[in-house]
């Protein structure tokens, strides 16, 4: 029989504009965005605000800390929102203001952290065309890396990646959804490349996740579905979100709920014994030095391990505090620690969580 299992989850991993521009490879720094024309502003801000980054940066630079820790929890499974194309692809989508890509060699930086798989229904993976979707797909598959949420047609985008541990076998589906700046007509058909988008977050939705899961969910199997949803910005869980997030877990299809797309991490919520995350926050990001948004503390980012009964009812759930720093991962203070773990407190009160900063420096997630 199957024991616990223990996952890592990071929420959107950006590696493309800035960041992309420091490591081995890098595409055409042109950007088409209002405020920017060039992916290198980004590099040259987050220099200002925190000193000189050497270039190329190692890839076990750029994930710094997270290795340590990943070392040392050895989950059976590691899985992120990989926000960025990975492509060469000029063909940007001019309706969009924001693209991000990385450069196909920089594949090399999932090895790194031994990614098993990556969650692509988000709002920048088509953000260079279908053209730089296949050959995103195409890069991550040669490294071994599994994919979910985009494919080369309709079943392909809805398919899990399948992870064989050695605690059993985790399905991971991916979706998003238009709240979350997803276009409606990046959906995959069966006949054209695309993401697998759900227009919004009502019962037949629900429904239709439901069937999918089922479709390929075995005994034994334990289930995590991914949603690309919300505003980037805020700490309020819509009611629609709360009520779908709770029918995955009524319909017994959903032992974690990985939800993402605020820059910052929000409050989790144990619904009948399983985890639903409404916002994971950002694991890496080039906005070091832009400012605006200080409220939020966007430097300080969060990697999950949940730990799954053989049930998939939650055991429990730590949270290692990080903070970007010249573009690379950095413990975070005690002080940054504890900021975070009041604030996912404060806001989790109405869901029934409260975030234990701990002696060790890492937080812990209480419910019930």
């Amino acid at each position: 029989m199957a024991g616990t299992m223990t996952l890592f989850l990071g929420g959107d991993v950006m590696t493309g504009r800035g960041i992309d521009q420091v490591l081995p490879y890098s595409v055409d720094p042109v950007l088409h965005e209002p405020h920017s024309r060039d992916a290198r502003h980004y590099v040259e801000l987050a220099e200002e605000a925190s000193g000189p980054i050497e270039r190329p940066l190692a890839y076990q630079d750029l994930w710094g800390v997270a290795l340590t820790v990943l070392e040392r929890v050895r989950p059976d499974a590691r899985i992120i929102n990989l926000e960025t194309a990975v492509t060469t692809s000029d063909d940007w989508d001019r309706r969009k203001r924001i693209h991000y890509r990385m450069h196909p060699g920089n594949v090399g930086l999932l090895r790194t952290a031994r990614i098993d798989a990556c969650v692509l229904a988000n709002n920048h993976v088509l953000d260079w065309g279908r053209t730089g979707l296949l050959e995103t797909l195409q890069a991550l598959r040669a490294t071994g890396v599994r994919t979910a949420g985009a494919g080369r047609d309709l079943a392909e985008a809805r398919a899990p990646a399948a992870l064989e541990t050695k605690s059993g076998r985790l399905l991971v589906f991916s979706n998003a959804l238009p709240g979350a700046g997803v276009p409606l007509d990046w959906n995959a058909t069966p006949v054209r490349p695309g993401v697998n988008v759900l227009p919004d977050a009502t019962d037949e939705q629900v429904e239709r996740v439901a069937a999918e899961v089922r479709g390929y969910r075995r005994p034994g199997d334990r289930t995590l579905v991914s949603l690309h949803w919300g505003p980037n910005w805020g700490y309020g869980v819509p009611l629609t979100h709360r009520r779908f997030a709770r029918r995955l877990v009524d319909e017994r299809v959903a032992d974690i709920v990985f939800g993402h797309s605020s820059h910052h991490p929000m409050a989790a919520e144990v619904y009948s014994g399983r985890l639903i995350l409404y916002g994971a926050g950002d694991l890496l990001n080039d906005y070091e030095g832009i400012g605006g948004r200080e409220e939020f503390r966007p430097e300080l980012t969060l990697m999950y391990f949940p730990v799954l009964e053989p049930d998939g009812a939650l055991a429990s759930l730590e949270l290692v505090p990080l903070r970007v720093r010249r573009l690379r991962l950095e413990p975070a203070s005690a002080d940054e620690g504890s900021w975070l773990a009041e604030r996912l407190t404060r806001e989790g009160r109405a869901l029934g969580t409260a975030v234990e900063h701990t002696p060790g420096g890492t937080l812990q997630l209480r419910w019930g």
